[in-house]
């Protein structure tokens, strides 16, 4: 039977499918290379031991050890860990007191769950373009999308490259600032860290971040007010957390509860995981910044593809490498292109999508693809390459070889 090969057992072990072999046919079977892969290994293993073996699995000291050091890292006096970005932004909304009849400010590229979350509190999203070039929302587009309904707006740090925020705040004071940061830990805008940029930061650490718990998210803040708020909210409410009241003088007396909160808890197994990838998060992004280097440099001169744009005093998560392709010069369409680099074992996606081409938001608010065109253009022309801990230097060759052949 074939067997999977480890080459590093402290990054995770690396499923080699092309030195598999067909034993049925002889044949070695083809490349393939893919978009994301989580770097987990025997450190992450070896983490979960101790809640399993105390029995305290869900949030209790590991997310408190976890959220500690993740608001040292991005620099900000609280975190709070979720079960989900997508809850993150939720909750944050919730704290800012987002309600029906309010409007929140949303990019029209961004990942459905950002325009939801406004959805989930009764608001209107309202989509605002973004600028192609870096993928983030356009601020010169914003001032003409408030109106006196407008509470809050969400800046996607876009595949880990921050928003404009000193920009967004000259042309939006008055809006609250929610930092939809799901790909943006370890990220950095004119030396301050992702998430500490406005109001509320919400990460995520799905498999395909560059850190990763299986699922989970994580809010920062720097007031103490929110930071308090937000960690009620995400345990139902309660006036104090399940470890507090069991490490307590009275742990048979239920907790009061004075808000309508919800169950967006963390587990202490994800909490685990979440400590050693934290120590990791450097190291990741800088191997990331040396291949995305070397994907800039060795595709660069292909006329009809255009690389990453990283204006100056940003620091890139590349949690993707997301590449342009011009259509009116390029020998294929987008589409055809990455299916001729999945046909050689190469994984590729759009970007993300355009919230408003979706079929919901675009029946919903009556809006058609070219309403909002740089959003449309990211949805149609946008192409992400494989990044990610688990890649080889044959890989990264094997790929930057391909496309240039085409």
């Amino acid at each position: 039977m074939a067997q999977n090969t480890c080459e590093d057992r402290s990054r995770g072990c690396r499923l080699r499918i092309d030195e598999f072999y067909n034993i049925m046919s002889g044949e070695k079977l083809r490349r393939n290379i893919p978009i994301s892969l989580p770097s987990l290994g025997e450190d992450e293993w070896l983490a979960l031991r101790e809640p399993i073996e105390s029995g305290w699995v869900t949030q209790g000291p590991k997310v408190s050890a976890f959220e500690k050091l993740f608001a040292e890292r991005h620099e900000v006096k609280h975190a709070i860990a979720v079960s989900n970005c997508t809850t993150a932004l939720h909750l944050a909304l919730v704290a800012l007191g987002i309600k029906a009849g309010d409007e929140v400010l949303v990019p029209a590229f961004t990942w459905v769950a950002t325009a939801n979350a406004v959805m989930y509190c009764g608001a209107t999203p309202v989509f605002i373009d973004v600028d192609p070039l870096t993928f983030n929302v356009d601020p010169e587009q914003i001032a003409a999308k408030i109106t006196d309904r407008t509470k809050a707006i969400i800046p996607v740090h876009l595949f880990g490259l921050c928003a404009d925020i000193d920009a967004i705040k000259s042309v939006a004071p008055q809006l609250r600032i929610v930092e939809d940061a799901a790909c943006a830990a370890g990220s950095g805008y004119h030396g301050r860290p992702a998430g500490s940029l406005g109001d509320i930061g919400c990460f995520s650490f799905h498999p395909r971040k560059s850190v990763t718990t299986g699922e989970g998210g994580m809010l920062t803040t720097n007031s103490d007010e929110l930071g308090e708020l937000m960690n009620r909210l995400r345990n139902h409410g309660a006036s104090i957390s399940e470890e507090q009241r069991h490490h307590g003088p009275k742990p048979y007396i239920l907790p009061e509860f004075e808000l309508v909160g919800y169950n967006y808890r963390m587990t202490d197994l994800q909490g685990a995981v979440g400590v050693v990838q934290l120590g990791k998060l450097d190291t990741f992004i800088d191997e990331r910044q040396k291949w995305a280097d070397f994907y800039s440099k060795e595709l660069g001169s292909i006329e009809w593809l255009r690389t990453p744009f990283v204006p100056e005093g940003y620091k890139h998560g590349w949690q993707s490498y997301v590449l342009f392709v011009d259509e009116t010069i390029s020998p294929y369409k987008r589409n055809d292109l990455m299916e001729i680099l999945q046909e050689k074992g190469i994984s590729t996606r759009p970007g993300t999508h355009a919230v408003h081409m979706l079929k919901y938001y675009a029946k919903h608010f009556g809006l058609n693809p070219e309403d909002i065109p740089g959003a449309y253009a990211c949805n149609e022309y946008s192409m992400s390459i494989p990044l990610h801990n688990q890649m080889t230097a044959e890989d990264y060759s094997y790929i930057v070889e391909t496309i240039r052949a085409l």
